[in-house]
Parts: structure tokens; sequence; C-alpha cells
């Protein structure tokens, strides 16, 4: 079983510092792609440091690593290469460029090269339709890819090359993708410098921009503020929110006239009845509806069986018969 470093076990603290302490089995996601960042997959020490640091067993780990396909479970090459083969990556050429890269490779679905670089697979849906047929190469997009440009791509990172994605930033190995994926910075140097958007993905807003459409109120130049100007605007909106409250109104008792002429008091508002008259109520509707019996189901009249058992026992007396022809005889009656 492999040890993780010190700074893993660091880093697994700082991700469940940010749950609540009753929610700290909520880290498990995160949790797990530390790990696969260490090792490459989720193996069973991957599993086992999860289910340790979280105070879970080791089968509830196991089942949230084994239901998401993110999380590899056997050892994974430097680049995953996902090449989309669902109905319209297939229809413009995915699956060409798929049989393509398998026969080029010398591996096939969920396998990976014997110098250990790349690992393939076929994907169901990669949410660029827009893009196909694409791949992605360690979740970064190849946009509009055949099988011809596919191979160029395998072929550069296999000779140490880091191609630059459609879309997105610099490539990054499965290792580095795993950390990020747990939520820290991609502190390689220029890592996000480069990549930008597709053009298909821009044109809504070129349209908003052409024809003057924008969201009321909404200016873009807009600075993002830090999560401690965050927080510090919800604690003072909701203090303004408590203060803005209506003080709670007392019920009060209006006298009226009762059917005799006599005052009578009846309260102004009516307030919902004590727990324990709801339960008192609840008990009482119990007792006055008591269930069916396991003796007969409700609403059955024994009549049709009473009249049953007679003829039987009738018959059984008159011909002879013995019980096994008195009880078939009761049955088709």
């Amino acid at each position: 079983m492999s040890v993780f470093t010190d700074e893993t076990r660091e880093r697994a603290r700082e991700i469940i510092a940010r749950y609540p302490a009753d929610r700290s089995r909520s880290a498990l996601l995160p949790l797990l792609h530390l790990v696969q960042a260490e090792e490459g997959y989720v193996s069973p020490a991957g599993v086992a440091f999860c289910a340790e640091v979280l105070g879970l067993n080791k089968a509830q780990v196991g089942a949230v690593a084994t239901f998401y396909t993110m999380y590899k479970r056997k050892p994974t090459g430097d680049f995953l290469v996902s090449v989309c083969t669902n109905t319209m990556c297939n229809v413009l050429g995915g699956q060409e460029v798929y049989d393509t890269l398998a026969e080029h490779l010398g591996v096939g679905h969920d396998e990976t090269t014997a110098d250990g670089t790349i690992t393939l697979e076929h994907a169901e849906c990669l949410a660029a339709c827009d893009y196909g047929p694409v791949m992605t190469v360690n979740y970064d997009f190849f946009d509009g890819v055949d099988a011809s440009t596919a191979v160029g791509v395998v072929d550069e990172l296999r000779a140490g090359g880091r191609p630059m994605p459609t879309r997105g930033a610099r490539l990054c190995t499965l290792k580095e993708m795993a950390v990020q994926l747990a939520g820290f910075a991609d502190e390689r140097d220029g890592a996000v410098a480069d990549g930008g958007p597709g053009e298909p993905t821009l044109r809504g807003l070129r349209l908003a921009q052409q024809h003057g459409v924008s969201v009321p109120g909404f200016d873009p130049n807009t600075p993002i503020r830090s999560k401690a100007e965050a927080d510090k605007a919800a604690a003072e909106a909701k203090a303004k929110a408590e203060a803005a409250k209506p003080a709670p109104v007392e019920a009060s008792a209006a006298p009226v006239k009762g059917g005799d002429g006599a005052s009578a008091k009846v309260p102004a508002e009516t307030s919902p009845p004590a727990p324990r008259d709801a339960q008192k109520a609840a008990a009482a509707g119990v007792a006055a509806n008591e269930p069916a019996g396991d003796r007969k189901p409700a609403g059955d009249a024994t009549g049709a069986q009473e009249r049953n058992l007679t003829e039987a026992k009738a018959g059984t007396d008159a011909d002879g018969a013995g019980p096994a022809d008195a009880n078939e005889t009761g049955a088709q009656k």
C-alpha cells in the first residue's frame, strides 16, 4: 500500500476544512481527485486514505469512486484522450477518428499505450456538438478534428510536446489536472496565459451586441468580489433583512356576543395547535380507523367463504369424497 506524501495529507486537511464540521463527507469528491493526482488513478490505497480522513468505510468511498467516470480505477496514462462517438460527432466522423486512433496506438477503449503516455477512451458526449467532431486531452478540447489531425495530436504528445487545445489553457498531465479538480490553482508558469473561447460559443454574445440585447441592470464591467468582500456583503444584507422584519403580532382577544347574548372572547388570530394537541388528534384518528387485521382483507364479506365450506362439507358427506376432493370442490365453487 502506497503512503501518501505530507503535502497530500496537508491538502486533504485543507479540503475538509472547506466544509462544515458535520458535512465533512461532502469533501469526498475533491479528495478522490486529490489521491488521483498523486497516483494517476484511485487505487485501493486511495480509497482507504479517503475513508480514513473522513471517517467513512471503504465501501462508501468505493461506491462513489466507481460511479463517476472521471475517477480511474486502474493506472492511466499521462494524457487521457477522449473521442466523442455520440450522435452528432459520429455523423460528422467521430467513430472514424476513434477507430483510426485505436489502430494507430494499438489500444482499445480504456487501454493505455505501452509507454504509459496515452489512455484512449470513447466518450458518449463531450457537450460540444457545435464543434464536432471533438476530442479532449485531459478534458481540454480539440474541435473539428478528423482522423489525420487526431493522429497528429497524439504523435506530438508521445514525442513530449504539448499541442495547444482549440479552447482552454495549455495542456497539462492528468495528475496536474486532478490537482485543479481537487480545487487547487495551477501553479505552472503561464498555465492559463493562452487559449480562448470558440467562435460558436461567442455567437450569442455577438448577436446580443449587434441587436442591443442586454440583461436589465447588469454592468459587465462590475469587478468580481473577493470571498471576504462577498461574505461581508452577505452579512450586511442579512442584518438589514432582519432589521426590516416587522415585530411579531401577539394574538389578542376581541369581545363578541355569544348565542345567549353574553360576551365571549375569541382569539383574533388562529394559532396552530400545540405539538401535543396534534399528537392527541393523530392518536384519536388511528383509534377510530383500526387497520384491517391479517385474518382477512378489509371489507370482505365472509358469506362466500362460509358457503363454499358448507357445500364442500355437504359434498363429502354425500359422496364420500376425501379431504382433497372437498378442497377441489370448494375451489371450483
